[in-house]
């Protein structure tokens, strides 16, 4: 989904050739002739669909140094790029100071000016990212904060956002992966249980044996094992938001006393005298057909009408592709940070097969497939080849490997003794009879005094003929290997092997 971008300048022609240049980028413009006005659009309700601001600093009325503390106190702050003239150099510095990004001198060439979009859109993705995980280490996330711009997840919000101002149990349901649980916090998140605790307890992982004990508690001594009394989730989502993934795999017993407490607002944990009070907002969520578990008999029909009140149903990745850039921008930014590495984005045709792609394990199956890409990538810029697995089931795509130089000689199939040669810093090129009056190449099995060679002063030699027939390529190395690429790293620096820059 491409990036809107507010260009801001008093100057009517200056806001034009801005305008027609970013587009060319790819991104959509908006602009504003004034700071009192970008302000105005920054404070509507659209403006969570700004990314970044292009700010001239020298404006009647309200300056861009005026919009920049201005900005300061609101909830939501896209990075900004501000423009000074030859000789500003001063009042560009304070900008930066002032929470500006970047600075670009007018007259800015198209080249320049898009590095500085680009720059400034990874420090706003990974900014976001940020601002996701500290809502939701503090129960605050919200629907502003999901990356869900598609036509198809607008009912989705619309609803949950419908959800969040009462108390009604809510059933998300839809294919695993697609975000249920990113739904559930932030129906929490925009709800007046902010901030209380969220307690997820995933019904499928749970040893049916220990459902009860778990969900609801039990006192010391009610059964073999019980040392300590346990208070249960449902008593640590007291004030605060249930949420019970993958509702279908609770047993029919369980679903009893989930009736009674959704009923009395009261659980009785197992060996107790006396019913517990609990005050918790019940949402759960399915990737099952709920009405076909009722059928045969493996879920409760009274239950299900009960948390049946407010269903919503997720759409799956592949209904919902236009969220796939965002997406996958968003994944980028998280994993280059995690994995230390310099990654600029993904280019047009790789982003354009990741959008062909049907997704069976929607967004789980991408974000594995960015994560892997991330960690394979040995340049700053994705591309087809860091998704070998998705191009393999995309029509028109494939992955192409670089061809390794031709050896000198053939590699042969090694048949009776050899002898190891003068170096042993490298395998030495080992002359064998063919059998055509040719040469052939092949790694020493006999030490030096006639003894096979251990395994792994083999191998060492092997790593080191693969890396200098594949010229460094530690991801090629690797791959005809047969090996990961951290195995080969510990290999390597076990062998004394350093790794070419």
């Amino acid at each position: 989904m491409p990036k809107r971008v507010l260009v801001v300048d008093d100057d009517p022609a200056q806001r034009r050739i801005l305008e027609e240049t970013i587009k060319r980028f790819g991104h959509n413009v908006a602009t504003a002739e004034s700071g009192e006005k970008a302000l105005a659009a920054l404070k509507a309700d659209t403006a969570g669909d700004i990314s970044l601001i292009l700010l001239d600093l020298v404006m009647p009325g309200t300056d861009g140094m005026a919009v920049l503390t201005a900005m300061r106190s609101l909830p939501r702050k896209p990075p900004a790029i501000v423009q000074t003239a030859h000789g500003s150099i001063d009042a560009a510095i304070a900008a930066m100071r002032a929470g500006a990004v970047d600075f670009v001198v007018k007259p800015v060439s198209p080249e320049r000016l898009e590095v500085s979009i680009k720059n400034a859109l990874k420090i706003e993705a990974l900014a976001g990212e940020l601002n996701r995980i500290k809502a939701q280490a503090k129960g605050a996330l919200g629907f502003s904060d999901l990356i869900a711009g598609s036509e198809a997840m607008r009912r989705v919000i619309e609803l949950g956002k419908r959800a969040s101002r009462s108390t009604i149990p809510v059933l998300i349901e839809g294919e695993s992966g697609v975000g249920k649980e990113l739904i559930a916090r932030a129906i929490q998140g925009e709800s007046a249980r902010a901030g209380k605790p969220f307690v997820t307890v995933n019904c499928g992982a749970i040893p049916e044996n220990l459902v009860e004990s778990i969900l609801f508690g039990h006192e010391k001594g009610s059964f073999t094992g019980a040392t300590e009394k346990r208070a249960g989730k449902f008593v640590e989502a007291d004030q605060g938001t249930l949420f019970l993934d993958e509702i279908g795999e609770l047993p029919l017993d369980a679903q009893v006393k989930l009736l009674r407490a959704l009923q009395e607002g009261e659980i009785d944990p197992v060996g107790g005298k006396q019913p517990v009070k609990v005050d918790f907002r019940l949402i759960s969520a399915t990737n099952q057909n709920l009405i076909n578990l009722v059928n045969e008999g493996r879920f409760r029909e009274d239950l299900y009408y009960r948390l049946n009140v407010f269903p919503i149903w997720v759409p799956p990745l592949r209904e919902r592709l236009e969220d796939v850039p965002e997406l996958v921008r968003h994944f980028i930014a998280r994993f280059a940070a995690e994995e230390g590495k310099r990654i600029d984005g993904i280019d047009a045709e790789a982003s354009a097969m990741l959008q062909s792609y049907t997704w069976p394990g929607n967004i789980r199956q991408l974000e594995n497939a960015v994560f892997r890409a991330v960690v394979l990538a040995d340049t700053p810029m994705l591309t087809v080849d860091e998704f070998p697995q998705i191009a393999a089931h995309v029509e028109g795509y494939k992955v192409t490997v670089p061809p390794a130089p031709a050896p000198k000689d053939p590699v042969p199939h090694i048949e009776g003794p050899v002898m190891l040669g003068e170096s042993a810093a490298a395998p030495m090129t080992i002359h064998v009879p063919s059998g055509n009056g040719k040469d052939a190449i092949g790694i020493p099995a006999l030490s030096d005094s006639g003894e096979i060679r251990p395994l792994e002063a083999v191998e060492a030699d092997m790593i080191r003929l693969a890396f200098g027939r594949y010229r460094g390529r530690m991801t090629e190395i690797a791959k005809r290997l047969g090996i990961g690429r951290s195995t080969l790293y510990r290999k390597m620096r076990e062998i004394g092997l350093e790794v070419r820059p």
